[in-house]
């Protein structure tokens, strides 16, 4: 008799981190499965870490041997974390995609600032709408978050019905978009919900995350005090903030310049699907000089400490159009994400120098997340009422702290698991039951490399400690036919002694060549290889650093 079918979960990125999201859910047996995946973002790269490296990605190898199974690729929200990778990743995949309106259009924007993307078809669905993806009925369901329609997805299979939450929050009053439908998640939990798979990027924070009509208030209030000129800086995508900014702004008789590639697009975007109806013109930031202090509002990218964004120029005071002095104000309506702390506080000591006011959220509820805190979770185990829940969207602290609420709330069955972990979810007991191929892709440039990539290692290490470049000329008798050359990047020019340490190398590289056997001279790669022993254990003992170290020996 064939075995029943099996559901199983397995998250390829998002768990023990916060970013670089992808899940799959598959239904079948052990021999074959049809996948359905949902998100597929990145992270970003921390220069101390992973210098030059601009995004991290799920490693997908598992997806594209399995692409002929894969059903589709369908997207909670059009958060970077959530969608970021899709144009990198998707050729791998080639497999169709499903989003709503405002998702699917700012992915569209989002491949029309790329240099040559592929051609990668989108189907929208409407927001509340269910589609049919080989064995599994994806249903969106909408959730307030801090970007316009994100959505709960309820798949319903054979096996039973799995809740994934994707991002969210409860807030009864998110200025544009719906409330999280409570009603909805309600019958489901009346209908059955084998597992909920949820956000616990908050989960150690007690009580509910504010609203953003709060957050609206305070800003009105800011920006109605001003005296001089005031600058806004936030999440791009956070539309509902752009619009209470702009709310602002018209009641203090303020114009909004925007400044900022990012800023521009989601605006357009948000403009284009309806979520700024009403909401006045904004002006460009060539007009930005054009108005008196008190009567402009410039709307910037960021908030994260962004070397290239607008702010950061701004208080570096190298931005073409877009200035602030002694008197003037500007708000982070924004939270530091985890890493950033750096970059963002040298912006506002930037700012604060040049006597401009800083205000963040230390002190004024400028800013609110857009996840749930723990009476939120609570509420959606007592809505769901999940026989299963899997805390994923969190480091391991976060996750933890998930868990232990909801086996405090009463949910029968709780697992933590890793990335990579394929998870039976049903029928019968969940259990991890295999271990997929996971990891990271680096986007370096225009190449995408995996985290054992010879440039990732080598340049981790020239970031500590530079490199030697050693060129040496020999007859074939072993001689040297001139002088080496010796080329040292990333090195100290002198030793504590005040010795230069470049002729310390040159001198060296000769003593080591001249006192190899004759042998050892004919043999260029012999020769290399003493030459760089020599050099390194010659900079170590000068220096304390052992660099990178290359030889090239040419007979002549």
């Amino acid at each position: 008799m064939a075995r029943p079918d099996e559901l199983t979960f397995a998250p390829l990125g998002g768990v023990g981190e916060i970013g670089m999201n992808l899940s799959i859910y598959g239904l079948g047996n052990r021999h074959q499965r049809s996948w359905l995946a949902i998100d597929l973002g990145v992270s970003f790269g921390d220069e101390e870490h992973l210098p030059g490296i601009d995004t991290i990605m799920p490693d997908v190898r598992f997806l594209e041997k399995e692409r002929k199974n894969l059903v589709g690729l369908v997207l909670t929200h059009a958060h970077e974390d959530h969608f970021g990778a899709i144009i990198d990743l998707w050729p791998k995949l080639k497999c169709p995609i499903y989003a709503t309106q405002f998702s699917a259009a700012l992915f569209e924007a989002k491949c029309a600032s790329e240099r040559n993307p592929p051609k990668i078809p989108v189907t929208v669905v409407p927001s509340g709408g269910r589609v049919d993806l080989g064995p599994f009925t994806v249903e969106f369901i909408p959730v307030a978050h801090s970007i316009p329609e994100s959505h709960a997805l309820a798949i319903h299979t054979s096996v039973g019905t799995v809740l994934h939450t994707g991002d969210w929050k409860i807030d009864p009053t998110p200025i544009i978009g719906k409330p999280t439908d409570e009603r909805r998640l309600r019958e489901l939990g009346d209908a059955g919900v084998l597992a909920l798979v949820g956000d616990s990027t908050n989960a150690v924070r007690e009580g509910r995350s504010p609203s953003e009509a709060e957050v609206a208030k305070t800003i009105i209030e800011l920006v109605k005090a001003a005296k001089g000129r005031v600058a806004v800086t936030t999440f791009a995508s956070n539309v509902a903030r752009l619009r209470a900014v702009a709310d602002a702004a018209k009641a203090a008789g303020r114009e909004v310049v925007v400044v900022g590639r990012a800023m521009e697009r989601v605006v357009q975007v948000a403009r284009e699907t309806g979520y700024l109806d009403g909401v006045q013109n904004f002006r460009g930031a060539d007009l930005y000089g054009h108005f008196p202090p008190d009567k402009v509002l410039a709307l910037c990218t960021g908030s994260q400490g962004e070397p290239r964004a607008a702010l950061s120029r701004i208080a570096n005071d190298d931005h073409p159009q877009v200035t602030l002095n002694k008197g003037d104000c500007v708000i982070f309506s924004s939270r530091t994400i985890p890493g950033n702390e750096k970059a963002v506080g040298a912006i506002i000591n930037g700012l604060i120098t040049q006597g401009v006011e800083v205000i963040t959220d230390r002190t004024h509820l400028v800013h609110v997340s857009g996840h749930p805190r723990r009476d939120e979770l609570r509420d959606m185990i007592s809505w769901v009422r999940p026989q299963l829940l899997i805390p994923v969207h969190g480091e391991a602290l976060h996750l933890f702290e998930h868990a232990k609420l909801a086996r405090a709330s009463g949910v029968p069955k709780v697992l933590i698991c890793r990335n990579g972990d394929l998870v039976k979810l049903g029928p019968g007991d969940p259990a991890v039951i295999e271990e997929l191929p996971s990891g990271r892709l680096y986007r370096d440039g225009s190449i995408l490399e995996d985290s054992k990539s010879r440039a990732v290692v080598e340049r981790r290490k020239l970031a500590f400690a530079g490199c030697a470049f050693v060129a040496i000329a020999v007859t074939e008798k072993g001689e040297l036919a001139d002088d080496p050359e010796v080329d040292l990047v990333g090195i100290p020019e002198k030793n504590m002694a005040g010795e230069i340490i470049d002729e310390i190398v040159f001198d060296v590289v000769v003593s080591t060549v001249e006192g190899l056997p004759r042998a050892r001279r004919r043999d260029p790669d012999a020769m290399a290889e003493s030459v760089r022993r020599a050099v390194r254990a010659t900079l170590n003992e000068h220096w304390g650093k052992k660099p990178l170290c290359y030889v090239h020996v040419l007979t002549v």
